[in-house]
């Protein structure tokens, strides 16, 4: 059984995290990033506070939230970083697959890599894929949730959003996003909205090809209708609808995905080996 640590385990990230090990085959100890608050001390989760100690003999630590750095100095397992803002210079975990052998330390991806790299198990004969991503503020965990509803309050009391947790204005606004060097053809569009992430791609053929539907792989559901963020939401599984020209050329295709599930979860379970 994985003797695993969770850094920062009062988060909104944390406890997802924690409830997920946990109907795993793992140990876990829910640690917080600091001293703990009265609310947290006495919620439906016991965390303990950092300690080095409670560190020894565990196989791995998960980063859902920022240490003090001196509390992971010397530790010999691994580590796995989840945070919303992982550090760059770490190796990114793979897209397939466990955790590669000799490495120490790995970050996480954002869920957009992850799903965008199950479209060709999705259609036969994919050439060019261009399209609009629609992100929910459910990626910064419990920044983005409650930078969300003080924004939406203020709003609605007819006053100046504070920007400070998100970093931009978000209630009740669409706000396109420039897409980054190396990103392609993939247009961000940050939305008011919790949880619930739409990848509306436009899909070409490749040459001498045609598109065509396969059978949709483990926790994937082909869906009649392209589904709503709300839907998306409160499911399991990644919703794909797509609507495929009448020659087979070309095809718009809508991904709905839970961020928080196919960005951390899913790949966590993944390269620890317990899925």
């Amino acid at each position: 059984m994985l003797k695993l640590a969770v850094i920062g385990a009062q988060t909104l990230l944390g406890r997802e995290l924690v409830n997920a090990l946990e109907a795993r085959e793992a140990s876990v100890v829910p640690l917080s990033t600091g001293p703990l608050t009265v609310e947290e001390e006495v919620g439906d989760l016991v965390v303990f506070a950092p300690s080095q100690l409670l560190l020894e003999g565990l196989d791995a630590v998960l980063l859902a939230d920022t240490p003090d750095l001196a509390l992971l100095e010397g530790f010999p397992g691994r580590i796995l970083d989840l945070r919303a803002e992982p550090e760059a210079r770490i190796e990114p975990m793979p897209l397939a697959g466990p955790w590669p052998k000799d490495v120490k330390s790995l970050r996480g991806r954002p869920a957009i890599e992850q799903v965008l790299a199950l479209v060709p198990s999705l259609l036969d004969g994919v050439g060019e894929v261009a399209g609009t991503h629609l992100r929910s503020v459910a990626w910064m965990g419990d920044r983005g949730l409650d930078g969300l509803v003080e924004q939406t309050l203020a709003v609605l009391n007819g006053e100046d959003p504070d920007l400070a947790k998100l970093g931009y204005r978000q209630a009740f606004e669409v706000v396109p996003v420039t897409p980054a060097a190396g990103k392609g053809r993939l247009m961000e569009i940050r939305v008011p909205s919790f949880h619930g992430d739409l990848l509306i791609l436009h899909v070409r053929a490749a040459e001498g090809k045609t598109l065509t539907k396969k059978e949709a792989p483990s926790a994937v559901k082909w869906v009649e209708t392209a589904p709503s963020s709300r839907e998306v939401a409160v499911s399991i599984d990644l919703l794909v609808h797509a609507d495929l020209s009448a020659d087979g050329k070309a095809a718009m295709v809508t991904l709905g995905f839970d961020p928080v599930l196919w960005g951390v979860l899913r790949p966590a379970m993944r390269v620890l080996g317990l899925m």
